[in-house]
């Protein structure tokens, strides 16, 4: 499964985004998809993970609650993140990621990463 990342850039504090990640293989309606982002000097966090093994349902990071939604497309192959009420510790590299198996927190597939730079 290969994914590819889009729609990141400069955006003004209070702003919002809309990232995209497009799946190659023909089984992504089998993949959890989630949304990870790691700024300069810090780790990997996760922002966002589909949970309960159809989508349905998402888990998000405290710092992102009520501003980000993950959703998927399976018609178009396609995971995405909506981002609003951005701030600048929003900044950072946002990756896709997918996993095989809805109950592992292991994620099998990544994607190279979009950069989202919020201004103050």
């Amino acid at each position: 499964e290969q994914l590819v990342e889009s729609g990141g850039g400069l955006v003004q504090a209070g702003g919002s985004l809309s990232l995209s990640c497009a799946a190659s293989g023909r089984s992504f309606r089998e993949y959890g998809m989630a949304w990870f982002r790691q700024a300069p000097g810090k780790e990997r966090e996760l922002v966002a993970e589909e949970i309960g093994g159809n989508g349905g349902s998402a888990h998000y990071a405290d710092s992102v609650k009520g501003r980000f939604t993950i959703s998927r497309d399976n018609a178009k192959n396609t995971a995405n993140l909506q981002m609003n009420s951005l701030r600048p510790d929003d900044t950072a590299v946002y990756y896709c990621a997918a996993r095989s198996d809805w109950r592992s927190s292991r994620y099998d597939y990544w994607g190279q990463g979009t950069q989202v730079t919020v201004s103050s």
